[in-house]
């Protein structure tokens, strides 16, 4: 994480797309900027245990074009 950090000492720009809130787990989607033209979809869960974060996950993407089979499926978002 630390070489991760050094690579982009400007901090990035992040943007929330949605949050969905259930018992006990919320999963947030966003696009993270980290400028020159690079961006990352990011979608984050955390499990709550006795209101506390006790798992999370996080998960980074490029920006893809879906394949022609998978078309009908895509939902577009606003980058």
């Amino acid at each position: 994480m630390r070489e991760f950090q050094e690579a982009y000492p400007t901090p990035p720009c992040a943007r929330l797309r949605r949050v969905l809130v259930r018992d006990g787990l919320w999963v947030a989607e966003g696009v993270i900027d980290y400028g020159g033209g690079r961006v990352s979809n990011i979608a984050v869960i955390l499990e709550l245990k006795d209101g506390k974060i006790w798992r999370d996950s996080r998960y980074y993407a490029e920006p893809f074009e879906a394949p022609e089979r998978r078309a009908q499926w895509v939902e577009r978002m606003e980058a």
